[in-house]
């Protein structure tokens, strides 16, 4: 097991808390992109495929929960997007 490691993975999932909750929160998303969410998540497949392969330890929980963090973040995204849409079909019927 690698401290840094480790310790990159808590910074992680420290910091993924902060972005689903301002998302969720405003029904926007603005200033994110969902391709380098799509990036991450690839990230830590990686990740995880590594430590099934070549070095499985308690690390691939990490990677794992980061994993679902960045999936909840996406689950959001689209949810506003489709409130978005729905807000300019409205304006648009209006």
């Amino acid at each position: 097991m690698s401290i840094f490691e480790i310790i990159m993975l808590l910074c992680f999932a420290s910091a993924w808390p902060f972005s689903i909750r301002k998302s969720y929160v405003s029904k926007q998303n603005t200033g994110k992109s969902i391709v380098f969410l799509y990036i991450v998540l690839i990230g830590y497949i990686a990740g995880m495929m590594h430590k099934v392969v070549y070095n499985m330890d308690g690390v691939f929980y990490l990677y794992l929960f980061n994993f679902f963090l960045v999936s909840a973040d996406m689950i959001i995204y689209y949810r506003n997007e489709r409130i978005a849409k729905k807000a300019r079909e409205a304006k648009y019927n209006a």
